[in-house]
């Protein structure tokens, strides 16, 4: 019994000592990033996505990193009797951390968002362009690996979205949103240098 509790007092020690050494610091620069694909059929309509969203972040001190970010996303829709309807998106933003715990292997933060976003929706020969602007708060943890190489899970909890079509006369549509569900947890890879 002395020997398993020396031994798991040992482990957790050098968890201790190791997670210290990981973690981020003022001056680090990091490079993240996340993707998805979807697929889905219904019948023989059938819809497809590809969503790439690389980041890069610099901390400012120890406890702030400020970043910018640019995404791609298309999507294609296809049912019979009717043309393809295609749509593609590109944003572009920057974003603002806080690390609760920034030297620790493990650490939560605070993230606030704003972007740019452009899509073009394509059905045959008519096309639609929409161009809008968001912003978006929520928590977020990181897990370290190794020095280098850590896991981020993003929840996107609170957001305002904004989107006008390029018509004359046309409304734009407002939309604010409170995720509260697996849906609005996005994951992805980080690299520190």
């Amino acid at each position: 019994m002395k020997k398993i509790l020396l031994t798991a007092v040992a482990v957790f020690t050098l968890a201790f000592v190791n997670a210290q050494d990981s973690g981020f610091a003022k001056g680090d620069i990091f490079v993240s990033g996340s993707f998805g694909y979807d697929s889905q059929s219904t019948g023989d309509i059938k819809n497809n996505s590809f969503e790439f969203t690389p980041r890069v972040g610099f901390f400012v001190s120890d406890n702030i990193a400020v970043g910018a970010r640019l995404g791609y996303q298309t999507s294609k829709q296809e049912a019979p009797f009717t043309e393809d309807f295609k749509t593609n998106t590109i944003n572009a933003g920057a974003f603002g951390r806080y690390y609760f715990t920034p030297s620790n292997k493990f650490s939560v933060f605070g993230e606030f968002g704003l972007e740019y976003a452009s899509s073009k929706q394509e059905q045959g020969a008519n096309e639609l362009k929409v161009n809008g602007f968001g912003l978006n708060v929520g928590p977020g943890i990181s897990y370290f690996l190794s020095d280098h190489f850590a896991l981020e899970a993003f929840w996107g909890a609170l957001g305002y979205a904004t989107a006008k079509p390029d018509v004359d006369g046309a409304e734009s549509t407002d939309a604010f949103t409170f995720g509260v569900n697996l849906d609005d947890i996005n994951l992805g890879l980080v690299y520190k240098f």
